[in-house]
């Protein structure tokens, strides 16, 4: 089997974003959001801390240049500069020259359960500062008992918070939402994975031809989606679904995440989707623990958010830990999920509504050059698989009355939504079905 000529383009971005310290706020995500647009047309805006934004208010924004602790010989025990998931997230500035392991214990963190792994902590919405250490440096520090310099060099200040946006234009003004967030330090399935998956989807997008238009959001996880919310109401308001994108590079075989409501199409197209392509695929109800998925679906929006992915956040040992490093996921996993979201999208894509301009009974196909020029020799069978384009006409006058939308017409015939699309755009050109714009 030929090698992708796009892994190493993949592993080369990889390797570029997963040293950069990112947060909620910062150059980090700047930095990461401008080397991105190497790949996708993705415009960058800012959102001023202090803004309200519904019940939230958008932070200060945080900037670290060196973090470290050193003991008594003034050896560093631990080092920023080794690995940025050290400092806890949004830590306050603080130097102390002599702290006992007592007074430092309580803002180390720690995993005992996992030995060798530095967990990933913040402290986003209240004023702290910490370390996060493994469980065996803690032990080897709490042994030598002290005393210990400390270090942080970080500011919180008034800034602003950094998004970024591709707006993909469609035949439809009707939007897919496609939302992933950036917020993580060096993180590698998550979610650098569903970040880098979304710019390649957000390329791949831009070079087609689509039915409906796509609105990619890159954000800061929860006050991201917040604030993008309260900045795009009324566009978001309008949204029915879409995707939310993280968790796409690891070892592990793809799974869905199901939307708020089961039965929307987005998940069988999902479901449709992995089944083709692994067979066995395990499928998660909708719930509010995960990502922005309880923002979008929220009760003023309600859009129908669903996610593919490959181990689940929560799920895999090396979650929220430096475990969770490039060794960990890889290039040919990220581009199969790619590949399977470009699917879903592809048969999402098709479901239109479209009307029949002819209703009063049955269409005189021949008279428009859709019915075969000799009678008599149609044979019309139950074998889904083997529907001729005849059945196709015929099925889609008989169903598009305005309301009911392609899948749904795909899912009653068992047949592939994008057969039926390629047929629904000639009886559109023929004038016997048109288009139900939102």
């Amino acid at each position: 089997m030929s090698r992708d000529p796009r892994l190493e383009a993949v592993n080369r971005i990889l390797e570029r974003l997963f040293p950069i310290t990112r947060s909620l706020t910062g150059e980090g995500n700047r930095e990461t959001l401008r080397t991105l647009q190497e790949i996708a047309p993705i415009e960058i805006k800012e959102y001023a801390s202090g803004e309200q934004v519904y019940d939230w208010v958008i932070p200060d924004e945080w900037s670290i240049r060196d973090a470290w602790i050193k003991d008594g010989d003034g050896r560093k025990v631990v080092d920023f500069r080794v690995c940025n998931v050290h400092v806890m997230g949004y830590s306050t500035p603080v130097h102390e020259t002599a702290m006992t392991f007592e007074a430092l214990s309580p803002h180390l963190h720690h995993l005992a359960s996992q030995p060798e792994a530095i967990p990933y902590r913040t402290s986003y919405y209240k004023r702290d500062w910490g370390f996060c250490i493994s469980h065996r440096q803690y032990l080897e520090m709490k042994a030598h008992g002290g005393p210990y310099e400390v270090m942080i060099d970080s500011t919180l200040q008034p800034g602003s918070m950094t998004v970024g946006e591709v707006l993909i234009p469609g035949r439809s003004s009707k939007e897919i939402l496609i939302s992933t967030y950036f917020c993580h330090p060096s993180l590698a399935n998550d979610n650098l994975s569903g970040t880098v998956t979304t710019a390649y989807l957000a390329a791949e997008l831009a070079k087609g031809s689509w039915a409906h238009s796509y609105r990619m959001v890159f954000i800061p996880e929860t006050i991201g989606a917040i604030a993008y919310l309260a900045h795009n109401e009324a566009a978001m308001k309008a949204i029915e679904r879409g995707f939310v994108v993280t968790c796409t590079a690891g070892p592990g075989p793809l799974y869905m995440k199901q939307s708020l409501d089961p039965s929307d199409p987005i998940n069988r197209v999902c479901h449709n989707v992995l089944k083709a392509r692994d067979g066995e695929f395990k499928t998660y109800p909708f719930d509010i623990h995960g990502s922005d998925e309880r923002q979008y679906s929220s009760q003023g929006f309600r859009i129908n958010v669903a996610t593919i992915g490959r181990d689940k956040y929560y799920e895999y040992p090396q979650y929220h830990t430096h475990l969770d490093h490039l060794g960990f996921i890889s290039a040919a996993s990220l581009l199969d999920s790619l590949g399977a979201y470009m699917e879903a999208i592809g048969q999402l894509d098709c479901d239109i509504l479209f009307r029949n301009t002819q209703p009063h009974g049955e269409v005189m196909l021949s008279r428009h050059d859709m019915y075969p020029a000799t009678g008599g020799a149609q044979l019309h069978g139950a074998d889904k698989e083997t529907m001729s384009d005849l059945d196709r006409i015929l099925w889609l006058l008989f169903h598009c009355d305005g309301e009911v939308g392609l899948w749904d017409v795909a899912q009653r015939l068992e047949t592939d939504v994008r057969d039926l699309y390629a047929t629904a755009l000639r009886l559109e050109e023929k004038g016997l079905l048109e288009r139900v714009h939102p």
